[in-house]
């Protein structure tokens, strides 16, 4: 049997290459091929659409993709060119499990949940003609054993990260977060000794651990961090910030190499984060306490705020901005806020009347950027352009060299330093890239190829396929 896995992008502006910032390991279609079995009877081919074109016309008996919010679109021109050749499809991961009847609607099948211990019994049900057209994960399965083939990657060029998975899901319930809809605010963790093994294996400077909340289970995370110690690597992860007020926490990930951490602190307000249900934020002296903390232990951070929410007006982001040159942060984004399928946000703002677009995720319209719903304190495109000017802010180049000045943190070691200036330069250039960039392909023009089915799938919004 032939199998070809499809990494789909986001969209494709006509003539221009794919943005460099996006183009990391895909860990989706890795981690499927380590779940298909080396029976000798399965050829896998992966193509990533990001940096390569697919072969449509190429034999192939199965195709199947991990499917996003983001991505949905394009995934459906790739598998309505796939499906008019008469390759059915299989589409799995997020998007697909939140909205399994839209999904469906362009597959043969597809796979609610996580992928451990289904991808097989549908691989086996495809080779004897009796392939279903849902397959429902029915709890959170164990990690143990999980071994992506990264093999699928020899001769791609991607950033240099070695992505690693530790763990998936988070405790929290943050009404914008899709995560906790997915995985039902739990998190499942890999067994700290296959965890290693596979660190071992990956060839490259700097790991990215890809957990949602590498602490959401703090006890196991430091036993985690406790075995990295001897490795001597460095890495970087995802942490809400209450980690930040736990002192044995912040000398085991210095210890274990930690050179920095994604943090989402999301909002100065304390009204809207009692609205998003991230009041913790601010518990223990707050951010001011977290941030002297994390400085004190020379965490360099990449902090993410969010602009849209209702106690939210012209002057946010401005203050936003000056919190964020004040504590010199190593990277910062500026994003609107997004209302994703299957979260509390999503079906808030649906009952208010407020979204701008039935499904903006497939609206011809709605680019990169737009903000799909309609805001209180401003406008959709008020909010559009503060987080435009908030990014060439941040990203000018004297703010990058007034940040990489900070001897202290962003240029503590040689080897972050270095790289904190092409990684900012990088962020610069993208500022202006994204800005309205196409959800599918803007050279595609052939009618989407839908299958037809009568009746409507549940949806399970507790557990997915990990998506990057």
């Amino acid at each position: 049997m032939r199998l070809t896995l499809v990494h789909p992008c986001i969209g494709r502006r006509l003539g221009q290459p794919y943005i460099r910032t996006w183009q990391m390991e895909p860990l989706a279609p890795a981690t499927l091929a380590g779940l298909t079995p080396r029976d000798g009877e399965t050829e896998i081919r992966f193509y990533d659409d990001r940096t390569e074109s697919i072969p449509f016309d190429e034999p192939t008996d199965l195709v199947a993709m991990s499917v996003e919010t983001y991505t949905a679109k394009r995934s459906y021109q790739i598998a309505s060119e796939y499906r008019r050749r008469g390759v059915p499809v299989v589409m799995g991961g997020f998007h697909p499990t939140l909205v399994p009847d839209e999904a469906s609607e362009y597959a043969e099948s597809i796979v609610i949940g996580e992928a451990e211990g289904l991808w097989p019994t549908v691989l086996n049900d495809f080779r004897n003609g009796r392939l279903r057209r849902v397959y429902r994960q029915p709890e959170r399965p164990p990690l143990a054993g999980l071994r992506p083939d990264r093999s699928i990657f020899a001769g791609k060029r991607y950033l240099p990260l070695g992505l690693v998975e530790a763990g998936r899901g988070c405790h929290f319930r943050c009404e914008f977060c899709a995560v906790q809809s997915y995985f039902g605010n739990t998190q499942t963790r890999r067994p700290v000794d296959d965890v290693i093994d596979e660190i071992r294996r990956v060839k490259k400077p700097l790991i990215f651990f890809v957990d949602d909340n590498i602490t959401s289970n703090m006890e196991q995370a430091k036993e985690f961090f406790r075995a990295l110690i001897p490795l001597k690597i460095r890495w970087v992860s995802q942490a809400s910030i209450n980690a930040a007020h736990d002192e044995e926490f912040l000398q085991l990930i210095r210890a274990s190499g930690c050179q920095g951490l994604l943090i989402g602190f999301e909002t100065l307000n304390p009204v809207n984060l009692r609205l998003m249900g991230k009041s913790f934020n601010t518990m223990k002296g707050g951010y001011e306490k977290a941030l002297e903390n994390l400085r004190r232990h020379s965490i360099k951070l990449y902090v993410t705020f969010i602009l849209g929410y209702d106690e939210d007006n012209g002057d946010t982001l401005r203050e936003t901005l000056a919190f964020a040159e004040r504590h010199r942060f190593y990277i910062v984004a500026f994003n609107h806020l997004t209302p994703f399928p299957g979260t509390p946000l999503y079906q808030r703002l649906q009952q208010e009347g407020r979204l701008l677009y039935d499904r903006w995720w497939l609206d011809p319209e709605y680019r990169y950027g737009m903000v799909p719903f309609a805001p209180h304190g401003m406008t959709a495109d008020q909010v559009k352009q503060r987080c435009i000017e908030a990014r060439q802010a941040f990203y000018s180049y004297s703010s990058i060299f007034r940040r990489g000045l900070d001897f202290q943190v962003n240029g503590r070691n040689f080897f972050m330093w270095t790289h904190f200036f092409s990684i900012n330069l990088l962020f610069r250039s993208e500022v202006l890239q994204r800005k309205d960039f196409p959800l599918g392909d803007e050279s595609y023009t052939a009618p989407l190829l839908k299958a037809h089915h009568s009746e409507s799938i549940d949806p399970v919004p507790s557990i997915a396929l990990p998506i990057l």
